[in-house]
């Protein structure tokens, strides 16, 4: 008798699954961080969607919503004090939607999500993050979805998945009038592992001014530097000169200049993007 109410509630549930996956968005519908109008949406699906429901949400989420996973990648913001010396997002730090502490917090970082650095803004990193959200949106005629509401069943929360590998990312990128800060790299530590660095690579030299520590950087689509760079490891540096005022993405460890001030990073490969 167990056997057959589990075996019910389970096709019950696939039911309804397939009812919510079988019906498009009839307007434009805002995604929310959580199953009500008050909560702040991050996003919003277009007429004609087909929202995918989030996997095992139907127990969990109120009537009159629908849990949905929505694939990344997501514009966020976290503090610059949450980058660690290797430019990655030190885990459990939270991923707001704008650059303030007011803002709604998108998400929160964990160890197998990846996250490239797309920009600067005073205090704040953006970044793109690589990772699925769950969001909700509203279910009735006026919300755009009508579809019938979930009934909340009580089973046991779902297994943890596992951690995805995490492939290097390509960094760059910032805010137009910001200045690069020092990734918490003031102890004049490097990166444990090399990474990809993505950016226009420009010449620091110019007979106006000081000579900078290094003759190379990297600069942003704004054209603000946001690394010195290291070409001391480059064989064949004869030729860097084509390089100059191009896209490039460079392979090499990040560290801290010797004033703390500026990243540099020691680059062991260089090519056009």
């Amino acid at each position: 008798m167990i056997m057959k109410t589990k075996l019910a509630l389970s096709a019950a549930l696939l039911a309804v699954t397939a009812t919510l996956r079988a019906a498009p968005l009839t307007a434009t519908a805002a995604v929310h961080t959580q199953p009500s109008e008050a909560a702040p949406a991050f996003t919003y699906l277009k007429a004609g969607t087909d929202p995918v429901p989030a996997a095992n949400s139907l127990a969990t989420t109120p009537a009159g919503w629908m849990a949905v996973e929505l694939p990344g990648p997501f514009e966020g913001y976290v503090l610059n004090k949450d980058m660690l010396k290797s430019l990655d997002v030190r885990v459990g730090a939270q991923i707001h939607t704008a650059p303030k502490a007011t803002a709604p917090v998108l998400a929160t970082m964990e160890a197998a999500d990846k996250a490239t650095i797309t920009g600067l803004e005073g205090r704040w990193t953006r970044i793109s993050l690589e990772k699925n959200i769950i969001g909700y949106i509203a279910i009735g005629a006026t919300a755009g979805y009508v579809a019938p509401a979930p009934t909340p069943v009580a089973k046991p929360a779902p297994a943890p998945m596992s951690p995805a590998p995490v492939a290097p990312v390509a960094y760059g990128s910032s805010a137009a009038g910001q200045p690069a800060p020092v990734v918490n790299l003031g102890d004049g530590g490097s990166s444990a592992l090399p990474r990809l660095f993505q950016g226009r690579f420009v010449s620091t030299r110019s007979p106006f001014r000081p000579r900078r520590p290094y003759d190379w950087a990297l600069n942003d689509e704004a054209g603000v530097r946001y690394a010195y760079v290291d070409i001391s490891k480059l064989l064949l540096t004869e030729q860097i000169e084509k390089y100059i005022d191009h896209t490039v993405v460079v392979y090499g460890a990040a560290k801290a200049t010797a004033d703390g001030k500026d990243i540099v990073i020691v680059v062991e490969s260089l090519q056009l993007r």
